[in-house]
């Protein structure tokens, strides 16, 4: 005796193959989406969610290639400087964080947390 499947999306009988679970694509793709949407977000999805943030966010505040700005600010904008792709080390052994072509070095000035906001250079190149 068989039992009657039902469409995973829709609900509607399906007919076929046994191991059938969707009655077209278009409900394998909405349920899927379904799916994805109402779950946590993965590790990959949100480190990658918030790389683009991070860049989108130093792109509009280093508009010239160098600035300077206060931390609190670009947080409150969503910048996390934990989620960086690369570093570059200067001849002065400072370390300045990369979100692809956008860096940033920490510096403290007058008891305030700042960002010393750059642009990746040719010469960044060369391993100091």
């Amino acid at each position: 005796m068989e039992t009657e499947k039902h469409c995973l999306a829709c609900n509607k009988k399906l007919e076929g193959r046994p191991d059938k679970k969707f009655c077209d694509p278009y409900c394998k793709s909405a349920w899927h989406y379904q799916k994805t949407k109402e779950g946590a977000a993965g590790f990959y999805a949100k480190v990658d969610r918030q790389l683009k943030t991070n860049r989108r966010i130093l792109k509009s505040f280093n508009k010239a290639g160098k600035a300077t700005v206060r931390a609190d600010i670009l947080k409150q904008h969503g910048f996390d400087p934990n989620y960086f792709t690369h570093y570059w080390k200067n001849s002065k052994k400072e370390v300045y964080l990369f979100v692809y072509e956008f860096g940033f070095l920490t510096r403290y000035e007058n008891g305030k947390k700042k960002y010393v906001l750059v642009t990746w250079q040719n010469y960044m190149e060369k391993t100091t």
